[in-house]
């Protein structure tokens, strides 16, 4: 692995790092915001909710332009900067044009959204795109760990920021933001001149249909983020005051997402050497297992034990997920690919957030189904991902060679 490769998954990790951040400061003060604009707390939910169906969207079709905006040596880089700028502009704004309503809040907070996307799937495409495939592996996690990080911090920045006025985070955040995306111009320069090892013979992708082994993959990670979702944002918290009590939960949430940033490195190596496919279905399993580990827990030390298990597990999944999207989408679909994984992310999200503003996870007769759906979400996607591993996705679908 090139030094210039390293450095670049140093840099992605810095920024996921940066653009989650910024949405756990939004997340924080879109009650506030909302309430400025004369919005009830419960419309909080639904904004929410149009946040994560545009990032849907928008998401897939960023990684798509992304695709296309790479044939050009450089472009991508700027194409990214220019986005940022405007998102980073609107979020800047937030704050100051809430007080005039939620016409004016929600079309703001809109611009902000479409354009963030520029960040998500297409820094990270260029991993697909020019780094050496064995390599893949390692830079993905290290470009994840940002997210990993982010979502260790939240607690804390929750607190932390409680009392601050919104308008000094939102623009200390955006201007970091927008600073660390200009590094992205020279970055993507810098990448493209490293040599790659494979033959790249194969000619470009038709960018109009997704192929089978695409929408097998997409399938397997909607039902996989599912049970993320369904498990650390609405069963975690509860889990935890059987044992604590409120004020302890800033300090046991980051637990699931150490585990994340630990598993990811060593589960890399196992990728490396056994594939993708493989990876994710054996730590979907275990990932299975520890979430109903967490839900038997007698007692706090074996519920955190548990739960950083899960975390691990989904920090296995979503590297190795990574991994096997830019193999499927190799040749021209890398942007694609990872645009359709972060889509299947936002979705599973999108489900989540509907569960919670429909009530259906705080009904009895419901809250006893609803805990058995993370555990089975991993099951299944588990033993389907090790039966396509096992006898080979190219029976099924495509002639191209898959992980």
């Amino acid at each position: 692995m090139s030094a210039v490769s390293h450095r670049f998954g140093w840099y992605l990790a810095l920024l996921q790092l940066l653009f989650t951040l910024c949405w756990t400061v939004y997340v924080i003060y879109l009650p506030k915001l909302a309430a400025s604009a004369g919005l009830p707390p419960g419309a909080v939910i639904w904004i929410l909710m149009l946040d994560q169906a545009v990032f849907t969207i928008c998401d897939f079709a960023a990684g798509v332009a992304a695709d296309k905006v790479t044939r050009v040596l450089g472009r991508l880089g700027v194409w990214v900067a220019v986005a940022t700028a405007v998102s980073c502009a609107a979020f800047i704004a937030l704050p100051f044009v809430a007080v005039a309503g939620a016409p004016l809040l929600i079309a703001v907070t809109l611009v902000w959204t479409v354009t963030s996307s520029a960040l998500r799937a297409p820094p990270l495409m260029l991993l697909g795109k020019y780094a050496a495939k064995p390599a893949i592996p390692y830079l993905a996690a290290l470009a994840l760990l940002g997210t990993g990080l982010a979502g260790a911090v939240g607690p804390y920045l929750a607190l932390a920021l409680r009392d601050v006025d919104p308008r000094l985070p939102f623009a200390v955040a955006s201007i970091v933001l927008v600073l660390t995306t200009l590094g992205m111009i020279a970055a993507e320069r810098q990448l493209a001149t490293v040599p790659r090892p494979e033959a790249d013979t194969t000619p470009p992708r038709a960018f109009g249909t997704l192929t089978t082994p695409a929408t097998v993959f997409a399938l397997g990670m909607i039902v996989l983020a599912l049970g993320y979702q369904m498990h650390f944002a609405l069963d975690s918290a509860a889990l935890y005051l059987r044992f604590a009590t409120p004020a302890d939960l800033p300090w046991l949430m980051p637990v699931f997402w150490i585990g994340f940033n630990i598993a990811m490195f060593p589960a890399g190596l196992v990728t490396k050497r056994v594939g993708g496919y493989w990876v994710m279905g054996v730590a979907a399993l275990a990932g299975a297992l520890a979430i109903l580990a967490a839900h038997q827990a007698p007692a706090l030390p074996w519920l955190i034990v548990a739960q950083f298990a899960a975390g691990a597990a989904w920090g296995a999944i979503l590297m190795s997920a990574f991994t096997v999207a830019f193999l499927i989408g190799a040749h021209g679909g890398e942007g694609r690919m990872s645009g359709l994984l972060f889509s299947t992310l936002a979705l599973a999200t999108f489900v989540r957030m509907a569960a919670v503003a429909t009530g259906i996870n705080g009904e009895p007769e419901y809250r006893l189904v609803l805990q058995w759906v993370p555990a089975l979400c991993w099951a299944i996607a588990g033993v389907a991902l090790l039966y396509f591993a096992a006898t080979g996705i190219r029976r099924f679908a495509a002639t191209r060679a898959m992980p």
